[in-house]
């Protein structure tokens, strides 16, 4: 049935979908009217109904003592994100708490899959200075989410320079406002940052994997590196 796939996707069952969209089309009716119209028992599909009406996509009003029910504004789909992204918010704020300190001189963390991209955007909210070379734009490729994901942290003050092969000059990487670009004539499978006290390699290929490590001393040696590269980039 139409649209069924994506309800279900959405959060729905596949009957909840059913009278849903049922509703869409048809507007206000009675259960009996419903039941009969998708060839569902009644009993089920009053049960469907208040599973609904609970969800927030289903109204009804009573007229001769009989009730009529009605869908409600699709929009309401988000009701359980907003309400889930609501308190893994104030979660992750709780969780803060108890976060390892800066102090901790050295550590190395590997990320694997989309998450590992992900973990790249989250850290740059926190640091929001890089330095970058060897860049593919493939870690941007890689997630649906980076243009709104990369406008987030230009507003949020993101700034920072990037080195990558003349093959990549039309890459939306090469075209965030607040990014410095310069290039070389050499391309490289595995693209090295470096923010904070952290050094990050990473390659975004079938699979993506970060490698994360956080030491003063080989941060400030990579950026180092990074500017005698630079300076003999081309803009």
């Amino acid at each position: 049935m139409e649209f069924e796939e994506s309800l279900r996707k959405a959060g729905l069952t596949g009957n909840e979908s059913i009278v849903f969209v049922q509703l869409l089309k048809h507007g206000e009716q009675s259960a009996n009217d419903i039941a009969k119209k998708i060839s569902m028992d009644r009993t089920l599909t009053y049960s469907i109904l208040n599973n609904l009406i609970e969800k927030g996509l289903v109204n009804y009003i009573t007229k001769f003592s009989k009730k009529f029910f009605k869908a409600s504004d699709p929009s309401n789909l988000l009701n359980p994100i907003r309400e889930k992204e609501i308190f893994v918010k104030e979660l992750i704020s709780k969780l803060k708490t108890i976060e390892k300190s800066e102090n901790f001189e050295q550590e190395v963390n590997v990320y694997e899959g989309k998450e590992a991209i992900r973990s790249i955007y989250n850290l740059f909210k926190k640091y929001k200075e890089m330095l970058s070379f060897g860049a593919t734009g493939r870690a941007y490729d890689y997630l649906y989410e980076s243009p709104v994901l990369t406008k987030e942290l230009v507003k949020l003050g993101m700034k920072g320079r990037i080195i990558t092969s003349k093959e990549y000059k039309n890459h939306p990487m090469t075209k965030i406002k607040t990014i410095e670009v310069r290039y070389v004539d050499y391309e490289s499978e595995i693209t090295t940052t470096i923010f904070g006290n952290y050094v990050m390699n990473h390659i975004a290929k079938e699979k993506p994997i970060v490698i994360l490590i956080k030491n003063k001393e080989m941060a400030d040696t990579y950026r180092k590196h990074f500017e005698l590269l630079w300076a003999i980039a081309k803009k």
